[in-house]
């Protein structure tokens, strides 16, 4: 006896032994996937069967359309790099109209002020330091120049936990994870983690063979002319398109803005010609990568509308981290996070503080704005939500559900957000941790227990540190974020016996 590729029957044995794998702390798509074990479901079948109708079973399709959720996530864009942003330079007319549809938050964070971290926050709900996955992987090699040596980090996102595209097969949900993964070797690929499709989605973390001849074992430029913004653009239209009569959910993960920076011949050269651009500091290769990035989205928002799909999808766009606002390499720096101090790499605004986009079904609340602090973390339990999904019993959740604020049905508890970067990055930031509480921010060096607290509402730029003025706070926020990660089971530094000071 089996069960057809698409038949019913499997799908709900399937879905009842996922829960309960899942509960017991295992993967459940690496067991369903084994011909044993899938011998074993069929044998269990009625006491299977039986557990689904006692835990509930999803409406089918045909009853209730859930929303599709469509995540376009970019690598190193700075906060200010759109119009809606605040930017005269950028020219993102389609970005900005999408922020005009849509509910924009203006103290939005990342998880982390490098990649990896940050995407295992977006696809976990639980902050980094939780994961023990605290820098961009493999990470950079410990340094007889540096005082502290870093703690040893997972290398993977572990199987056992559980991504957006594992909770929603729970509704039926189609799911495809296009470009950057960045979260482990071959056996902790999108594929392994709950996704029907990876399209580009590897260990690497910059574009494989560079945005013109790129090449992977699961993405291939067609010619030399495919860049690979357009490329990763088209893969996201054609998966929404072969799945427009059933629910789906689509993580477009680009490559872009990350260096070495490329940029189509054609929309460098109107850049080049444009005078606004003729400003010192201004990067004519990265102008012209956000402008390719802002024709992707445009032409994903269009498909959704010729689809009929607009109004019944969830559409976020964020970024990892701050933009690279250091010299890095032959074409940067990147970018400027004006008014944000710092950039990538460092727990400063500007290494932390991100766009965050969404566009509501129906394109409720368009043109609100929040100053509301969210982070990466949040973006999890907000797709379950809004899907109707709820999260598995027992799993831990960091972020919280934004869809009250969203719909302004409700509004969201006073809390603090924590950042735990315990390493050194290659742009020139230290170890540390940060806690933001209301208005208030602090981070502590951990080089020398040192802190700084600013006042970021007022004190944007983080210009004046108020530790000295404010210490009883300063205490305060230290003793907090102190058992935050003790919460978590933070890993910390330990002092580099091989020290010594590097000479000038």
């Amino acid at each position: 006896m089996s069960f057809g590729k698409h038949s019913r029957t499997q799908r709900l044995v399937e879905r009842a032994l996922a829960a309960e794998y899942i509960q017991n702390g295992l993967k459940p798509h690496a067991f369903l996937i084994q011909d044993t074990a899938m011998r074993v479901t069929i044998g269990r079948a009625p006491v299977l069967l039986a557990l689904v109708f006692l835990v509930g079973v999803p409406r089918a399709r045909a009853e209730s359309r859930h929303p599709n959720v469509v995540v376009i996530v970019l690598d190193d864009l700075g906060w200010a790099d759109f119009g809606c942003q605040g930017s005269e330079l950028r020219n993102t007319p389609n970005i900005d109209r999408l922020a005009r549809e849509s509910v924009r938050f203006t103290n939005a964070y990342a998880a982390c002020p490098v990649c990896s971290p940050s995407r295992a926050a977006i696809l976990t709900g639980k902050y980094p330091a939780r994961l023990n996955l605290t820098d961009w992987l493999p990470g950079r090699p410990d340094r007889d120049d540096q005082k502290l040596l870093r703690p040893m980090i997972r290398q993977q996102l572990p199987l056992p936990e559980v991504t957006p595209a594992e909770a929603l097969k729970q509704a039926n949900y189609a799911s495809a994870h296009i470009g950057k993964w960045h979260l482990g070797s071959a056996s902790y690929w999108p594929e392994h983690q709950g996704f029907d499709v990876n399209i580009g989605g590897t260990a690497t973390g910059s574009p494989p063979g560079g945005y013109f001849g790129f090449r992977t074992p699961n993405l291939q430029a067609k010619d030399a002319n495919e860049y690979l913004t357009d490329r990763l653009t088209d893969e996201a239209i054609g998966f929404m398109t072969a799945h427009k009569r059933e629910p789906f959910f689509i993580y477009l993960a680009h490559y872009a803005v990350h260096i070495p920076l490329g940029a189509r011949p054609v929309i460098l050269a109107r850049v080049q010609a444009d005078a606004r651009n003729h400003v010192p500091g201004q990067n004519a290769l990265y102008e012209a990568m956000i402008e390719s990035v802002d024709e992707g989205i445009g032409r994903v928002m269009k498909a959704l509308e010729d689809l009929g799909l607009a109004d019944s999808t969830l559409l976020i766009l964020t970024s990892d981290n701050g933009g690279l606002s250091v010299k890095e390499g032959p074409n940067t720096p990147a970018t400027t996070n004006a008014p944000l101090r710092a950039g990538k790499g460092y727990l400063y605004e500007g290494g932390i503080r991100v766009p965050l986009i969404m566009r509501l079904p129906g394109k409720k609340r368009a043109g609100t704005e929040l100053d509301v602090p969210v982070s990466g973390q949040d973006l999890y339990p907000t797709i379950l939500a809004a899907c109707g999904v709820s999260t598995i019993p027992g799993q831990v959740i960091d972020g919280e559900n934004l869809m009250p604020i969203l719909e302004g049905t409700g509004g969201l508890a006073q809390r603090s957000l924590f950042w735990h970067y315990p390493h050194y990055s290659n742009q020139g930031g230290k170890p540390g941790g940060a806690i933001r509480s209301a208005d208030l921010k602090l981070i502590e060096w951990y080089e020398d227990s040192s802190v700084e607290l600013y006042d970021v509402k007022h004190d944007v730029s983080e210009t004046r540190n108020l530790a000295h003025e404010r210490p009883r706070e300063a205490r305060r926020l230290r003793d907090e974020l102190a058992r935050w990660r003790e919460s978590v089971h933070a890993q910390m530094p330990r002092p580099n016996p091989r020290y010594r000071a590097r000479q000038e």
